[in-house]
């Protein structure tokens, strides 16, 4: 779902992506109306359906991808849930945790799979292994600083749904809750958050119309809690920023520190550098090593780290294991988004229940 024959996330990412893994291929697909199926179909040379539910039934589909705007996420999922399909959705998972949970509960044993590909990532498994394995000792802080230029900078009407956060799709959501994904696979889930947020940004430009359009959305979200073991971490992401770094993370332990950077916001989609540094030696750029990246000809693409997320629900498919996220994990995540949101509003600390 989402596959269109004028562009988009999905053709322009998932497609490229599943077509580099072996042993999966696109053989149908769905769209929101018979005629703009029916072009779909024609451009990608699959069966075009115009409802999700044809989609399912299709006898050639092992996996349905849900890539369309969050609000339908739910009205799309829940009717490849009943037909007992596996189904993959991008993330923002909801509009909102409760609508996460029922998807969650709909599941009934069904595979489920969630498009946080920052965990698949070559990177972010090799730093997860590089802190598990003591590079650092014992972890004292992680401290994130990323930033966005969207939300706050001038918007398209194409991309205007994303300053409602009504819609689920805001800074918090997508740009924020893929780098905390990361982070939180490299250092470990947060306990307990307190936060405070702001809307510094109340009108954006529309574009070069000269208009203003309202946003709801949070452009400035800070956030500390406590990790396993009784680390610090400390996070503040920026949105609608001119310049400055687009996404760094610190980790401090009692034997060495890690730092990470990446140009943009998004260290799940662009190429990322690691320095390292053991005792009180100066830091110095650290090397991925090879047998980390399955598909290193698509390195520093988009579509690097969403090819390994592919493979890794491939293989979840093919041999019952469970690497890829899934639904459960889609849910632990809103968690921690919606305790951001309630410290946020009502000034207090949030704990976090395991899950």
């Amino acid at each position: 779902m989402g596959l269109s024959a004028s562009g988009g996330w999905a053709a322009g990412a998932h497609l490229p992506a599943l077509s580099a893994v072996d042993g999966m291929e696109l053989t149908a697909l769905a769209t929101s109306s018979e005629a703009s199926a029916v072009a779909a179909g024609a451009a990608f040379g699959v069966p075009g359906y115009a409802s999700v539910k044809q989609l399912a039934e299709d006898e050639t589909v092992d996996l349905v991808v849900v890539a369309v705007k969050v609000p339908r996420h739910r009205e799309l999922i829940l009717p490849v849930l009943e037909a007992g399909v596996p189904v993959l959705s991008e993330w923002p998972f909801a509009v909102d945790l409760a609508e996460a949970e029922e998807m969650h509960q709909a599941a009934r044993g069904t595979r489920t799979f969630i498009g946080l590909q920052g965990r698949s990532s070559p990177t972010t498994r090799w730093l997860a292994d590089l802190v598990a394995g003591g590079y650092v000792g014992k972890v004292l802080s992680a401290t994130v600083l990323a930033s966005s230029a969207e939300w706050g900078t001038p918007v398209s009407e194409r991309m205007r749904y994303t300053l409602d956060r009504a819609l689920g799709t805001t800074m918090l959501t997508v740009a924020f809750g893929h780098a905390i994904d990361l982070v939180s696979m490299i250092v470990g889930e947060l306990q307990d958050v307190v936060a405070s947020t702001a809307v510094r940004r109340p009108l954006v430009p529309l574009g070069q119309t000269g208009r203003t359009v309202p946003m709801t959305a949070e452009d400035q979200i800070a956030v500390s809690g406590t990790l396993p073991g009784g680390a610090v971490l400390s996070a503040h992401h920026r949105g609608g920023t001119l310049s400055g770094p687009g996404f760094s993370l610190l980790v401090d332990g009692t034997e060495g520190t890690l730092e990470v950077t990446a140009a943009t916001g998004y260290p799940h989609l662009g190429p990322v550098t690691v320095r390292g540094s053991r005792g009180r030696a100066r830091l110095s750029e650290l090397t991925l090593p090879d047998d980390y990246d399955d598909y290193p000809h698509l390195a520093g693409t988009p579509i690097h780290t969403l090819a390994h997320a592919y493979a890794a629900v491939r293989n979840d498919l093919t041999h019952g294991t469970a690497t890829a996220p899934d639904f459960t994990h889609a849910v632990k995540r809103h968690r921690l988004l919606d305790a951001i949101g309630r410290s946020a509003a009502e000034g207090r600390r949030v704990s976090l229940p395991d899950f």
